[in-house]
């Protein structure tokens, strides 16, 4: 067979205190060209003293006593933490040998940031790569794209027209050199979250708060972030996981299937990987507070400071958001006033990405409003942040809810060939706990062949 390409195992991203000291060296030296393969070596959520990128939100911003912990991805190779199940998912179908280096193209259904980590990790492991995306998204997001070398397969629409995409995929698996890293059907990014995102939340609340986490909050775009929620059950098993919907595509509470503005997200779809198992709770966050929160945050630097956040604080969170960062911190702030935490309780949830592919969605909010001055920034502060309200909050542990998340999941991957059976299997957490082991069978292979 093919030389399996040198990348690490879901046990040195979750650890990398565990990769050789030679390799760990050289992968942080790496940084400084984003294109050296040793890269591969970057993919975890920790930094060169191997502690969690996060940041612990000022409380004068979020309004709660409870300490909310945001995990950062725009410190991942390609700016996102995207890049990790893409290459969990070729890792895998290296060692399966399915894919084979030099004989296969792959295809990235995405809505962005997928796309980019699948290009990035197809330029890093020596693939041709197709990314099928909407063709109204962000202009940062394509130019990244082609920048790391793949191809552009555009369908039409936005964010929530992402089964659009799939469809497209479909078709090009008809052909037998084309192989897809299906984010929103294919496991290991459940795998990737679950054992790589879901270690990094417990370790980010060590010496916060009670040290515990009362709630994990995320908007699913695939689901594979809300795997962590998974893992955090594991260890802390009072956790509540919160999955977090655009307004304006609420299909997850009640069908909803709009156009929206949070890129990342709200996919008008219960995904295959998506564990509903574990999602307690629903909440709904309209998009256009989600972008002028993040004008807020990264044009505000004013009124950040005169409502109490230090101006080292203020500066230094300017760069570290994306728009659906902002729609999970609002999340969270609403999630913990309808669970009226405390101050020694911690929610967790995550930054995707940074500002950097976010700035032509800011010029196109300056465009729809006749002004951004301070004046309309301060009302938006507190509107977006401080009065964040507890309303379109659903309790999803009922039964009957479940229910309805599964004849979701039904209605939307049957037409893809997948049989009820299995669907069916899907309601056990014995499922969901046999795959979540083949982690270790896979960190074997990996060790075995690279």
């Amino acid at each position: 067979m093919s030389k399996i390409p040198f990348g690490p195992t879901y046990d040195e991203m979750a650890h990398p205190s565990h990769i050789d000291p030679e390799i760990r060296k050289k992968a942080l030296e790496g940084k400084k060209n984003e294109l050296d393969p040793i890269n591969l070596f970057n993919i975890n959520w920790k930094d060169e003293f191997n502690r969690v990128h996060k940041i612990v939100l000022p409380k004068e911003m979020t309004g709660v006593d409870c300490n909310i912990v945001v995990l950062l991805g725009k410190y991942f190779p390609s700016g996102s933490h995207k890049v990790g199940p893409a290459y969990s998912t070729l890792i895998e179908g290296c060692v399966d040998q399915t894919i084979v280096p030099g004989k296969h193209t792959i295809l990235g259904p995405s809505t962005g940031n997928f796309g980019i980590g699948v290009s990035y990790i197809c330029n890093l492991m020596k693939y041709d790569s197709i990314v099928i995306m909407p063709d109204n998204m962000s202009k940062e997001r394509y130019e990244r794209i082609q920048r790391y070398g793949a191809k552009l397969d555009l369908t039409p629409g936005t964010e929530s027209d992402v089964i659009l995409t799939l469809e497209r995929t479909f078709e090009l698996k008809k052909d037998p050199k084309n192989r897809s890293l299906a984010q929103f059907e294919l496991l290991p990014n459940y795998r990737f979250h679950r054992h790589v995102t879901g270690h990094a939340c417990v370790e980010a609340v060590e010496g916060i708060g009670n040290g515990r986490i009362a709630l994990f909050a995320s908007a699913p775009g695939s689901a594979g972030t809300l795997a962590a929620g998974d893992h955090i059950k594991k260890v802390f098993p009072e956790a509540k996981v919160a999955a977090l919907e655009p307004y304006e595509c609420s299909t997850l509470m009640n069908g909803g299937r709009g156009q929206h503005r949070i890129e990342g997200i709200g996919d008008k779809m219960c995904t295959l990987i998506h564990n509903v198992l574990n999602t307690d709770f629903i909440a709904l966050i309209k998009d256009e507070e989600s972008v002028q929160g993040l004008k807020v945050i990264h044009d505000g630097l004013n009124i950040l400071i005169e409502n109490g956040i230090s101006k080292e604080k203020a500066l230094e969170m300017q760069e570290m958001f994306g728009v659906s960062s902002i729609c999970n911190i609002i999340g969270a702030i609403k999630m913990a006033k309808h669970l009226k935490l405390g101050p020694d309780d911690n929610v967790v949830t995550v930054a995707t990405d940074g500002f950097d592919r976010y700035r032509t969605v800011i010029d196109n909010l300056d465009k729809r409003y006749l002004e951004t001055e301070d004046f309309v920034l301060r009302r938006w502060f507190r509107d977006v942040f401080i009065k964040a309200n507890t309303e379109d909050i659903s309790d999803y542990r009922p039964k009957s809810q479940k229910d309805k998340l599964f004849s979701q999941k039904e209605k939307d991957w049957l037409k893809f060939g997948y049989s009820k059976e299995y669907l069916d299997s899907m309601k056990e957490f014995s499922f969901w706990d046999k795959e979540y082991e083949l982690v270790f069978h896979y960190d074997e292979l990996i060790k075995k062949l690279r």
